[in-house]
C-alpha cells in the first residue's frame, strides 16, 4: 500500500477518533458523570498514551525556555475553550455542536491575515461567506434543538481553537508537534483538575463511569493524536485538513444511529455548506482544482 494511502488513512481514523468526544460527552451526561472528572481523566490518559509511546521510541524530550512557557499558555487556554465546548454540549445535540464548532479554520484563517501574513482572496472571502451561510441556517431554523448560551459556549470554544492554532503557529514554530502535543496534554489535565478541585473532586462511580472515561481518553484522545501526526509524515497537511472534515461528519453520523437525533434538511445543508467553507479556506487554487477533478467536476 502507497505511502500516502496509509497516511491519508490514518488521518481519516483520527478524524474519525475525534468526532466520537461529543458522543463520550452525551454518555457522561446521561451517566451523571461531571464534565471536570470526565475531561481530567480523558487528557490524563491523552498524555499517558502519547508520553508512553514516546517512551517506547527513545524520543522523550522535555522541553524549556519559550517552548515550554508557550506550551503552558496553550495547555491552559485549551483546558478553558475544552470546559466551553462541553458545557455548550449541554445545551444541544452532540451533531450541532459538531458543526458549530467546526467554524474553527475560519477563526484560524482571519487570525492569520493580520498575525501571519496570509492573503485575503475572493475564494477565502467566499469560505467565509459559505461557512456562515451554513452556521446561520443550522441555528437559525433547527431552533427546536438550539439555545443561544449553548451557540455562545461552542463558537467561544472554536474561536478559542482558533487562537490555539495560530498562537501555535507563532510561538512554537520550531517544537516538534508530537513533543508539543505531549506537554499540551499535561498542562491541559493540570488546568482540568483545578476545576475539578473546585467542584469537589467527585470520582468516577461505577463501571460505566470509567468505560466512558477509557472509550474518550483512548479512542476519542490518545489514538488519533497519534494517528494524525504519523499521517502528516506521509501527506501534505492541507490534504489532511480536507480529510479532517470527516471529524463533523463522524459525529452527526454517531449521533443520529447511537443517540437517536435527528437532523432536518436545512440543517444538512448548512452542515455541508459549513465543511464547503472550511474546506475552501484551507486550499490554494491548484489543491482545489486537484480536489475538483478527483470527484470529476473540474
Amino acid at each position: 500500500m502507497r505511502d500516502v494511502t496509509v497516511g491519508g488513512l490514518m488521518v481519516l481514523v483520527s478524524a474519525t477518533g475525534l468526532g466520537t468526544l461529543a458522543i463520550f460527552g452525551k454518555f457522561a451526561e446521561a451517566a451523571d458523570l461531571s464534565r471536570p472528572t470526565l475531561l481530567f481523566f480523558r487528557f490524563s490518559l491523552g498524555a499517558l498514551i502519547v508520553w508512553s509511546v514516546l517512551l517506547v521510541r527513545n524520543d522523550v524530550t522535555l522541553l524549556r525556555g519559550r517552548p515550554l512557557y508557550a506550551t503552558i499558555f496553550l495547555g491552559i487556554l485549551y483546558g478553558f475553550l475544552t470546559l466551553a465546548y462541553f458545557r455548550g454540549l449541554s445545551f444541544m445535540t452532540a451533531s450541532l455542536t459538531a458543526i458549530v464548532f467546526y467554524t474553527y479554520p475560519i477563526f484560524v484563517f482571519g487570525l492569520s491575515v493580520p498575525l501571519l501574513d496570509e492573503q485575503l482572496s475572493r475564494a477565502s472571502l467566499s469560505a467565509l461567506a459559505l461557512a456562515l451561510a451554513g452556521v446561520v441556517l443550522v441555528i437559525g431554523i433547527d431552533l427546536s434543538q438550539i439555545s443561544i448560551l449553548g451557540i455562545l459556549l461552542v463558537t467561544s470554544a472554536a474561536a478559542g481553537y482558533g487562537i490555539y492554532n495560530v498562537a501555535g503557529r507563532i510561538l512554537t514554530a520550531d517544537t516538534d508537534p508530537t513533543h508539543l502535543t505531549a506537554h499540551v496534554l499535561v498542562i491541559t489535565a493540570l488546568t482540568i483538575g483545578v476545576r475539578w478541585g473546585m467542584e469537589g473532586f467527585n470520582p468516577p462511580q461505577s463501571p460505566t463511569h470509567w468505560g466512558i472515561i477509557l472509550g474518550i481518553g483512548v479512542l476519542g484522545t490518545g489514538i488519533p493524536l497519534l494517528l494524525l501526526y504519523e499521517g502528516l509524515e506521509r501527506i501534505e497537511a492541507t490534504h489532511a485538513s480536507i480529510i479532517g472534515t470527516a471529524e463533523p461528519v463522524a459525529t452527526v453520523i454517531l449521533g443520529v444511529t447511537i443517540l437517536g437525533e435527528t437532523l432536518t434538511p436545512r440543517t444538512l445543508v448548512g452542515a455541508i455548506l459549513v465543511l464547503g467553507g472550511v474546506t475552501l479556506v484551507q486550499t490554494t487554487r491548484d489543491q482545489r482544482e486537484w480536489l475538483l477533478a478527483k470527484v470529476g467536476l473540474h
